[in-house]
């Protein structure tokens, strides 16, 4: 039994069963869909599928992220249990949630002197912030102190690749990271933007390829490029995606027979409401232990 709690935000997009068997703690965000607020749960409050249903018919959606008061409250919690928090926030890349958390910590340690709230930044999203949780529940459940932990998290962050393609531009256009010009270009030649997160948490794009078919593949190749062993790489692989469970299945099948070294099978996931309301529907995105991630 750890004297200490681990815990992470819902853009990890990890399945709610895995918090309750891995005594995983979760923070909610919010998101607004049209004229309703949600709590970003997993997909309990909303379906996956009916929130990129409602965007493609126009909704507006709108994320925000957890404030410093909100941090508090939750970290407070385990303080008043005598447990010590470890907090893993989504990437400071992309949201501001990192400072929030900071925050929140340096004024409970003011009034809880005798413990500790550790917050690191997991420069991830998606399920490549669940794996980063994965290998940390792990390393917990090893032995590791609050300390070592906090180190580990530091030491791998950087080391989990994630790639991102969508076939599906109207997201993009609509939040600015594609012109409607290139946009409207890119949809009739069948352009899928490779991207993926650089070592400050940015989602950068990469390349620009013709087809779904090719940008699978190419997918599949850049895993090969870095993953850590390359063909022989024997670690975890999770896959997640929005509403495109087919393309997000085509790929794992791909990379299971690349890799038969792999731990197990590769695991998928849907992307939720935080991050699904930025990508909308279309995006497969794919995530590993590989070399340093860089600019």
């Amino acid at each position: 039994m750890t004297d200490y709690v681990l815990s992470c935000c819902s853009p990890c997009d990890l399945p709610k069963e895995y918090f309750k068997e891995h005594d995983l703690k979760l923070l909610y965000f919010h998101f607004e869909l049209g004229n309703d607020t949600y709590q970003d749960d997993m997909g309990e409050s909303i379906a996956p599928h009916e929130l990129f249903s409602r965007m493609l018919a126009g909704e507006i959606t709108k994320t925000s992220q957890a404030s410093p008061a909100e941090y508090e409250e939750f970290f407070e919690a385990f303080l008043k249990e005598g447990k010590d928090v470890l907090h893993i926030t989504l990437s400071g890349g992309l949201s501001g949630t990192v400072n929030s958390a900071r925050l929140a910590a340096q004024a409970l340690e003011e009034r809880y002197p005798e413990r500790k709230v550790l917050v690191a930044d997991s420069l991830g999203a998606s399920a490549g912030y669940g794996l980063l949780m994965d290998y940390l529940v792990e390393k917990r459940d090893q032995g590791a102190g609050i300390e070592e932990l906090y180190a580990y998290a530091e030491e791998i962050k950087l080391n989990i690749h994630h790639w991102f393609f969508s076939t599906d531009l109207t997201f993009y256009i609509r939040g600015g990271r594609v012109s409607k010009a290139a946009g409207m270009i890119g949809t009739m030649l069948k352009i899928c933007p490779l991207l993926n997160v650089d070592s400050d948490g940015l989602l950068i794009p990469r390349e620009k390829v013709r087809g779904k078919k090719q940008v699978s593949k190419r997918i599949v190749t850049k895993m090969l490029e870095h993953a850590e062993g390359g063909a022989d790489y024997s670690g975890r692989c999770f896959i997640s995606h929005s509403d495109c469970y087919e393309d997000a299945r085509n790929v794992a099948d791909m990379i299971e027979a690349a890799f038969p070294k792999l731990y197990g099978k590769v695991r998928i996931f849907p992307i939720c409401a935080t991050v699904g309301s930025h990508t909308g529907p279309g995006t497969v995105a794919l995530f590993f232990m590989g070399d340093r991630r860089t600019k």
